[in-house]
């Protein structure tokens, strides 16, 4: 087959792009992708290919895959097969799947294939299953604001395999793969119904093993200092850290050597090329009769550039399919209440004002956790009242980084005692008062109509060495079961309308947002500090996260101390500051949180309050939509964004500030590529009189811009 090369200039990087003579592929990031994802049956083979993505499993003696292709570049991502799955039962390893007998392992040719042996004692193969997608969560768009976001669409295939050894008889395992339409995505994971009439321990679960092409030819080298592949990005749903990014939240990703390559570079073995999925400390759990375990899930998304902004354009693309709620984006104010006067006033205030939404602060006069009927009525009056005035409502609630009881809080498994959490001490989740908590919320949230969760913990995968919580059996467990109850929380919170603040990283569990990272104390310092600071925040925030999903923050009253220079209240003696603080975020399409006991203090505020939300709701679609970081903050020179949406009328939007203070003419090259246009785009500084530009051959153009002292602008774009 004879192929169609065309070469795209990016950011200084040359992509190839490649497709078939007369079907020539567009690019995903910029263009929808016409084929869709496809289960085929070719002979002893198993093809799964959605024209970006191509997988290969071969079926008989027993499945292995054989080829994983990136079909955009013609990259090969694997160079030898290997087991499907890897379970530890009852403290002994058994293989799901896997063929064995290839000698080379820097390559695999197919003619190697029918050569290849099945293993006694392994998870040997009985069928297939075919199905569409199924959803994470079982969301429905309410009447949050949102961009038209349809469900993810593709196709599913579930492998069926029995027990290869008399002691296991009884145990079905199925291994998924969901291959995604319009995307170079797939995702993986594994069930295991136990249909026998005993229990089986189910000590460890490794649901993915790809033995990898090599990234790095190094002689010498420790396998965790060498550069993995970085041909494919890896994310699952069993992720935190308190980081606010998913690269450091990342608990299951692992590449290791492979010595059984015995024709590697590296002298001693140490190449990072096997990668496994799998959580460290998880699952640990008695499988009873007639029960079923789903593993973690994991996303497997080919990249076909080296480029930090085109990389981080595919995975925020990939949030955007497979976790669509997390691109709701309500407007909300974060109140500071001490009694109802000011939960009423607040909301008042919001309405007059623009906002959507009212989160009770911490440090407020909420407490979700008194299920008593007089505070369960208390708080439904204002939810009615805000509900009758077109405002959703609702409130912080804590839940790690305090301590409860001895009986409570997470065991330390190096000293017998509480304490050893995150935070030091902690309220295990499985604890009798942690299952009551759950219990607690969702009993408020049904009863009292709020549709906002904002969760403070709990934080990151604290372990458990009691054996008297009822919601797990001791340490070897208790951290997959703290992390079932609290997704199974979210995912409920999700499906009953509720928007969630969390703080690690639970999208694909149900969460809608998490901080943008920042520094608390940060926000004590003067006001000119803060601008530049929350800019470089959205600006290192962005390059994996959609708008919507983080948040930031702008103290109104004090916080985290700090003196007159830093707060914004009075307002109205602020105002040319408060307005800067919310363009900077509106116009980045991220919320940040406004804490204070009030969004106005005169008409003149409440009218700038106003003109900013009308501006960013006239412009919301294109301002919620995807970031190119143009020139990152440093208080020297011009700094800026721009959001691109080839699918809008508004093809880009682009954000730019002047910290210095003088008035300065620049001139600046703005990259076009991902707005779609190709030969002419239109700019309008403020969407007025309009100024054509000529594309180079790059996709920029080159545009004259005068900036105020210590402001900023903005320009439309268009065909």
């Amino acid at each position: 087959m004879t192929v169609l090369r065309k070469q795209i200039l990016l950011s200084g990087l040359l992509m190839l792009v490649t497709a078939s003579t007369g079907a020539q592929q567009v690019d995903w990031l910029v263009q929808p992708v016409a084929s869709k994802a496809m289960v085929v049956e070719k002979g002893k083979d198993l093809v799964l290919d959605n024209g970006l993505l191509r997988r290969v499993f071969r079926l008989q003696p027993n499945v292995a895959c054989t080829d994983f292709s990136n079909l955009t570049t013609g990259q090969q991502l694997l160079r030898a097969v290997s087991p499907e799955a890897r379970l530890v039962i009852n403290g002994k390893a058994y293989h799901v799947g896997g063929l064995y007998g290839q000698k080379e392992k820097a390559y695999l040719l197919p003619q190697w294939t029918d050569s290849l042996q099945a293993r006694a004692g392994d998870f040997r193969y009985e069928r297939y299953m075919l199905s569409s997608i199924e959803p994470l969560v079982n969301w429905k768009a309410n009447n949050w604001w949102m961009p038209v976001q349809k469900p993810a669409t593709g196709r599913q295939v579930s492998f069926v395999y029995t027990a290869g050894s008399a002691e296991l008889k009884g145990l079905e395992v199925q291994v998924h793969y969901a291959l995604y339409d319009g995307l170079p995505l797939i995702s993986k994971w594994l069930s295991i119904h136990n249909t026998a009439q005993k229990a089986f321990r189910l000590d460890s679960v490794v649901h993915e093993i790809l033995a990898m092409v090599e990234e790095e030819s190094a002689v010498i080298g420790e396998t965790n200092l060498m550069m993995p592949p970085q041909g494919m990005y890896i994310e699952s749903n069993y992720a935190f850290n308190n980081a606010m990014r998913y690269r450091l939240s990342d608990q299951t990703t692992h590449w290791k050597s492979d010595r059984s390559y015995t024709s590697q570079v590296n002298y001693n073995y140490h190449t990072p090329c096997l990668l496994e999925i799998y959580p460290e400390k998880a699952p640990g759990i008695t499988l009873q009769p007639g029960e079923e375990f789903t593993s973690i899930r994991s996303w497997e998304l080919l990249h076909d550039s080296y480029d930090r902004e085109r990389r981080g354009l595919a995975v925020r693309k990939m949030y955007r399919a497979i976790a669509p709620w997390a691109q709701a984006n309500p407007i909300f104010m974060h109140l500071v209440s001490h009694n109802d006067e000011q939960v009423r006033t607040a909301i008042d205030q919001c309405v007059a004002s623009g906002y959507e939404a009212l989160i009770l602060s911490f440090g407020s006069h909420l407490n979700m956790e008194d299920s008593s009927a007089s505070n369960v009525a208390r708080w439904k009056r204002h939810a009615d009242y805000a509900h009758r005035k077109g405002i959703r409502i609702g409130g912080y609630s804590l839940f790690s980084s305090r301590r409860i009881n001895d009986s409570t809080d997470v065991v330390d498994p190096k000293t017998g005692k509480p304490g050893g959490a995150f935070f030091g001490n902690a309220p295990c989740f499985g604890s009798a008062w942690g299952l009551a908590y759950r219990n607690r919320i969702k009993y408020f949230f049904a009863q009292t109509g709020f549709t906002i969760w904002e969760n403070d913990g709990p934080y990151p995968g604290d372990v458990c060495a009691s054996t008297t919580h009822p919601g797990h059996e001791g340490l070897h467990d208790s951290q997959w079961k703290q992390m079932e109850i609290q997704k199974e929380l979210y995912r409920w919170l999700n499906e009953h309308g509720v928007y969630i603040n969390a703080p690690d990283w639970y999208f694909l569990d149900g969460t809608h947002k998490i901080a943008l990272g920042y520094r608390e104390v940060n926000f004590s310092l003067s006001r000119e500090q803060q601008k530049i600071l929350n800019r470089q925040n959205i600006y290192d925030g962005t390059w994996e996260k959609t708008p919507a999903m983080g948040w930031g923050f702008v103290p109104l009253t004090a916080y985290q101390g700090g003196g007159a220079e830093a707060v914004l209240e009075p307002l109205s003696e602020h105002l040319a500051d408060y307005k800067q603080l919310m363009m900077q975020y509106y116009g980045a399409g991220v919320q940040a949180c406004y804490r204070g006991p009030r969004l106005y203090d005169t008409d003149t505020t409440k009218q700038v309050v106003q003109q900013v939300i009308a501006w960013y709701k006239k412009y919301r679609d294109i301002l919620n939509s995807d970031i190119i970081h143009l020139r990152r903050a440093d208080g020297r020179d011009w700094d800026g964004i721009m959001h691109v949406n080839p699918t809008h009328p508004y093809k880009g939007f682009i954000m730019l500030y002047n910290p210095t203070n003088k008035p300065i003419t620049r001139t600046i090259k703005v990259p076009m590529y991902y707005t779609g246009l190709s030969k002419v785009a239109v700019v309008r500084e403020h969407d007025k009189t309009a100024k054509s530009y000529t594309l180079g051959r790059d996709y920029s153009i080159t545009m004259q811009v005068m900036l105020p002292a210590n402001g900023y602008s903005w320009y439309t774009v268009r065909e």
